[in-house]
């Protein structure tokens, strides 16, 4: 992967579905203990957003490849207290080997980017959410052996995760299917790049029917109603989304072998019932086990290690 040196990755779309393949081929071979590639680098983890999964499988990440992590914790640094981007950019790029971040807006990505030579890592912002995505084509490749031809349904919100999902499977030519109320789908915008991108297998389809949209779908992927950000919205949102719950009901209209994702954290009883999210097509916890092989994967690559 010596084509991804150094390289930023703010969204799915910085990689081609043939750089997505080779990353997903070595994060299989991670994942089995088939390689292991070693390094004494640092990464840096700036999340001014709360994060589990991310944080944790990223630190996983890069200790298992024989690096160091250091916690940026905007609150505990002077970004936090308004020290520009520029000036934070320029600064940590003297003294990491690769920097992640989880942030709110997408602009501040491209800013850090712009000043900073070291690999810049969109860890998820309000536009995009990569890594997860990764995970995501990751986990649904070792349950059905392909990507293209598979089709997709998210169900929820037209959020960040959506916009990702629309792009990372057209890449791999797959069909995904957005079903969310109208005043909620996705950005334009994304919505338009994703067609630009889709070919051969891929279809993209944006609609307010959750039936429609789950019908004989193989992959039924749902989100949190209200995005960290949001949270004050949720009561107003609930009653708008309440058909949009992936429930055994919706899920009895999706292909008999469908699996279920979900990016966590899961508002049970909400956008997903306990009944699913516990069920036999539940494949939550290898989606968020993935997390960290994709993301090693990832490091590994932009590194220089593979």
């Amino acid at each position: 992967m010596e084509q991804l040196k150094g390289r930023d990755i703010l969204g799915i779309a910085d990689l081609s579905s043939e750089e997505i393949d080779e990353l997903l081929k070595l994060a299989r071979q991670l994942k089995k203990g088939e390689r292991s590639p070693q390094c004494n680098k640092i990464l840096g983890l700036l999340f001014y957003k709360a994060s589990t999964r991310t944080r944790v499988s990223f630190s996983v990440a890069m200790y298992q490849l024989g690096g160091q992590v250091i916690d940026l914790n905007p609150s505990v640094t002077q970004v936090g207290r308004g020290e520009p981007i520029q000036d934070t950019a320029r600064v940590l790029d003297r003294y990491l080997d690769i920097l992640a971040i989880r942030t709110f807006a997408q602009k501040d990505l491209e800013l850090f980017a712009r000043y900073a030579e070291i690999p810049i890592i969109n860890a998820l912002s309000d536009l995009e959410h990569p890594c997860q995505i990764l995970a995501d084509l990751l986990t649904i490749q070792e349950c059905f052996g392909y990507l293209g031809g598979i089709t997709l349904t998210y169900v929820g919100d037209g959020n960040n995760v959506a916009h990702s999902l629309l792009l990372g499977g057209a890449l791999m030519d797959m069909k995904v299917r957005i079903a969310t109320p109208n005043d909620y789908q996705p950005d334009e915008q994304i919505v338009r790049q994703a067609k630009q991108l889709a070919n051969n297998n891929a279809e993209i389809i944006i609609t307010d029917d959750p039936i429609a949209a789950v019908e004989g779908a193989q992959v039924i992927y749902t989100d949190v109603w209200a995005s960290m950000g949001q949270e004050d919205s949720a009561d107003t949102r609930i009653p708008v989304f309440k058909p949009y719950q992936i429930n055994e009901q919706l899920l009895s209209y999706a292909d008999p072998e469908a699996i279920v994702l979900h990016c966590l954290p899961a508002h049970r009883g909400e956008e997903i019932t306990e009944a699913v999210m516990e069920g036999k097509q539940s494949r939550v916890w290898d989606q968020a086990e993935n997390r960290m092989h994709a993301q090693k994967a990832l490091l590994a690559s932009l590194l220089g290690l593979i």
